[in-house]
């Protein structure tokens, strides 16, 4: 091997082991000298990442000093992650997330993934062929519109592809060679940016919408070319689109939008665990949102299924839903004025701005936020959901932190520790009733890595509605009575692989049954699953 094929192979983050190369792959390959003499193993790589990990000054600082890890040396990158996901996992997305998007610009060091600018439109084919890897199985792809509840960040978003897919093989082991971010710079409405002389995408406003649908159109049939079988995430675009395009493109290749049915199937989980607890059904539930999107219509959709399941008929199971956005309850009185994914959950009722009045009307056993309002559940919220309900379910799922409806203190305290608590960002642990408790955090990584694994290890030609119901079911099954019992409604973090080896598997048998996967069904679903799952080796992977 000659000098620049050496510093080349210490430069491929997949197959960089710095210090781990043997004696043997270092003659081989032409890179004594070019190494410290010590031979060390992953473990000991690990350790030391973690000690330089923990010196940092600040959660930002970590998320760059991991950022950089990953440029160098997955495997070393995902062994860390694998080693304490609990720790790592808010590092590398929320709630740290939030931030390093509004300072990616600043905090950018080299790049990731693929950046399609809307300047490029009719050239898309050929960029997106620049990329090194010709087998892509999943891709996270952005327009940087609505990023969190941050807003428009337009190419300051593409820290979320890079961190969901991260999350991806971390949470769940599909391997990270088959995966690629994406940003869709469209521009950006954000003045700040327009006038930032660091800003890193178009300076440029947002389209009009047929080009950008034709520009998203293009996107789609280049990908579904160069990479067939390839599963596409639409993560973090605004209301107008997010819907629209879920309804345009689900039947036609395999997709799904993680803020909709990624956060449908986690909240609906949720809810069946909140079940379990009372000891009723998801059918005997009225669930009150605030916040009207699609994320908080996508969940709702979700859960009128699981009713439906469970024998309610269609319009009973949405008469037990109500929405309440900036302009009040949603209600018939609108149904002009709103978006068609909306309109199904339109009330026959008064129109009202007053949500607490709401909550004694329509008396909710639980209220779920996904509004982007810090504070919004108040004491006066609070209160009224504990004068009906003898253990309230509050889920503000909101993120950032910042933007989270309530605390899990408020919940725990307005509601004389009665509620069953779940947020969109993680709390601190907290004491109720003299105990210790870790506030349950509702995550998205608890849904979106498992299907990606089911669909990775079935090859499936679509994401289906039942695929997430499955999954949310089969998430609810993996809490076990001792941490029902603690206050839990998900399951600890430190448990991430097994529950997604669980929820896999159950989406996989859906697949299976739907007709959907391209390879042949295996006689055990767990151990099929498991032959599929990456874990972080020196040694070569096997590519499936």
């Amino acid at each position: 091997m000659n000098n620049e094929q050496a510093f080349h192979l210490l430069r491929n983050p997949l197959k960089n082991k710095g210090s781990a190369f043997s004696e043997k792959e270092r003659a081989k390959n032409g890179l004594e000298g070019l190494l410290p003499a010590a031979v060390e193993t992953l473990d000991q790589r690990v350790a030391r990442a973690a000690a330089q990990c923990d010196a940092c000054p600040d959660d930002l600082a970590r998320y760059v000093f991991l950022a950089h890890i990953q440029d160098v040396d997955e495997t070393l990158y995902f062994a860390l992650l694998v080693s304490k996901p609990d720790k790592y996992m808010p590092l590398v997305y929320t709630p740290t997330v939030g931030d390093a998007c509004l300072q990616f610009d600043r905090i950018f060091r080299s790049t990731r993934g693929l950046y399609l600018p809307i300047t490029c439109k009719g050239r898309l084919e050929e960029l997106i062929k620049n990329w090194n890897e010709t087998d892509i199985r999943f891709i996270v792809v952005t327009d940087g519109s609505r990023i969190l509840g941050l807003g428009d960040l337009g190419a300051n978003g593409m820290g979320i592809p890079i961190g969901k897919l991260a999350l991806y093989s971390a949470a769940a082991g599909v391997p990270p060679q088959f995966t690629l971010p994406i940003m869709l710079d469209v521009g950006t409405d954000n003045e700040e940016y327009l006038k930032d002389p660091f800003y890193l995408g178009l300076k440029q406003n947002r389209p009009d919408n047929d080009t950008y649908y034709e520009f998203v159109d293009e996107f789609t049939t280049a990908i579904q070319k160069i990479y067939p079988g390839c599963c596409i995430q639409f993560e973090d675009f605004n209301i107008h689109h997010a819907e629209p395009l879920l309804e345009k493109y689900h039947d036609e290749f395999c997709m799904f939008n993680d803020d909709i049915q990624g956060t449908a199937g986690v909240a609906t989980a949720g809810l069946y665990t909140a079940c379990r607890a009372k000891k009723e059904k998801m059918s005997d539930q009225r669930i009150l949102f605030l916040g009207a999107g699609s994320a908080g219509c996508g969940i709702g959709d979700l859960i009128s299924q699981a009713m439906q399941a469970e024998g309610l008929d269609k319009a009973t199971a949405f008469s037990q839903i109500r929405m309440f956005d900036i302009d009040g309850l949603v209600t018939k009185s609108r149904i002009d004025s709103l978006e068609p994914f909306q309109r199904p959950f339109a009330a026959d009722h008064e129109p009202s701005k007053d949500f607490v009045a709401i909550i004694k009307s329509f008396k909710p056993t639980a209220i779920i936020g996904v509004s982007t309002v810090h504070g919004a559940f108040n004491d006066d919220v609070l209160k009224a959901m504990s004068e009906i309900n003898d253990r309230p379910i509050i889920f503000p799922y909101s993120n950032p932190t910042s933007h989270s409806e309530c605390t899990a203190e408020e919940a725990y305290a307005g509601t004389n520790d009665k509620v069953l608590f779940a947020s969109g960002s993680p709390f601190p642990p907290l004491k109720v009733n003299g105990k210790e408790i870790e506030p349950s955090q509702g995550n998205n990584v608890y849904i979106f890595p498992a299907m990606g694994l089911a669909v990775y290890a079935t090859k499936a030609k679509r994401v289906t509605e039942k695929m997430f119901l499955t999954a949310a079911q089969a998430l609810a099954e993996t809490l076990t009575e001792q941490e029902l019992n603690s206050g839990l409604l998900y399951p600890p973090r430190d448990r991430i692989r097994e529950v997604s080896g669980h929820v896999a598997s159950k989406v996989a048998e859906a697949i299976f049954d739907e007709g959907h996967a391209t390879v042949d069904r295996p006689s055990s679903m767990p151990d099929f699953i498991k032959e599929h799952t990456y874990i972080p080796s020196y040694a070569p992977h096997k590519i499936s």
